[in-house]
């Protein structure tokens, strides 16, 4: 979200899923990864789990434009290092207007990461339920004219619900915390 008297950046969302067997590599890069992350202006971070095993990273960045933001996601320490096997970085808008930081509920509890992936006519631009969203919005084409799904992280009994389901071609929930330094 950019300041007074600051050029207009662009949100995106960067999902880096993990290589399998890669946690000590991850955990051995952590002070360069934060480090790294310390200088951007970040609208939501955190790692992904499926019960106790690390999955992914996911970062949603103000950047200038499509390119910082694989620039972003690819000089990324980790990444570098060959910890993640693939990156997702999509064009995000913030619809809720506030950062992982300003969620009412408070950072303790963790919550989940749900991506729905489609294309056409977009949906669920408008969200229900605010009071368990932490961040959400729609995934876009790198111009911001082509709807590709949604991206939420939410704290809520049933994650998924927080889409319609049956207007995506696929839905993806991921454990999820927050992120930073501890």
């Amino acid at each position: 979200m950019a300041r007074a008297g600051e050029a207009p950046v662009v949100e995106f969302l960067c999902y880096h899923r993990d290589r399998p067997g890669s946690v000590p590599l991850r955990e051995k890069l952590i002070e360069e990864h934060w480090s790294y992350m310390d200088r951007f202006d970040l609208i939501a971070r955190g790692p992904t789990f499926a019960g106790d095993v690390l999955t992914g990273s996911v970062h949603v960045v103000d950047v200038p434009d499509a390119a910082a933001a694989r620039a972003f996601a690819f000089a990324e320490p980790c990444y570098q290092a060959g910890a993640y096997r693939d990156v997702l970085v999509r064009r995000w808008r913030n619809v809720l207007g506030r950062t992982m930081w300003d969620f009412p509920g408070g950072r303790e509890g963790g919550g989940h990461l749900v991506l729905g992936f489609g294309s056409g006519e977009a949906v669920d631009l408008v969200p229900a339920r605010t009071d368990e969203l932490i961040a959400y919005g729609p995934l876009l084409s790198d111009d911001g004219t082509a709807w590709l799904g949604t991206a939420a992280l939410v704290r809520s009994a049933d994650p998924a619900s927080v889409l319609t389901g049956d207007r995506y071609d696929a839905v993806e929930v991921h454990e999820w915390e927050f992120g930073g330094r501890r």
